[in-house]
């Protein structure tokens, strides 16, 4: 699933694959910075709920745990993935709720 291979790219720093599943239309920054310093560790990931909409719109609810600044933290989302004409999942965005 799209989402946990997104949630891989974060852990190990692979930017060029997020890039490449984020959909253009999504709102959402693309350029990704891994190499920050305030670059979290991540722990942990938990699919809470996977609901494809239609043919080409889905809705994935997950929480993610890191650590930054020596506190841990938890990211809890619910994130839009759109379908496209090649039938590859992207990313567009999401409601993100930081614990």
């Amino acid at each position: 699933m799209l989402m946990r291979s997104r949630y891989t790219a974060y852990v190990v720093g692979d930017a060029d694959y997020l890039r490449a599943t984020w959909d253009v239309s999504s709102p959402d920054d693309l350029s990704v910075d891994l190499e920050s310093p305030e670059t979290p560790r991540w722990l942990g990931l938990q699919i809470k709920r996977f609901e494809v909409l239609d043919d080409t719109h889905a809705v994935v609810e997950f929480v993610a745990r890191f650590k930054s600044g020596g506190r841990g933290h938890r990211l809890h989302e619910v994130s839009r993935f759109v379908r496209g004409t090649d039938g590859r999942w992207r990313y567009v965005d999401g409601d993100v709720h930081e614990h």
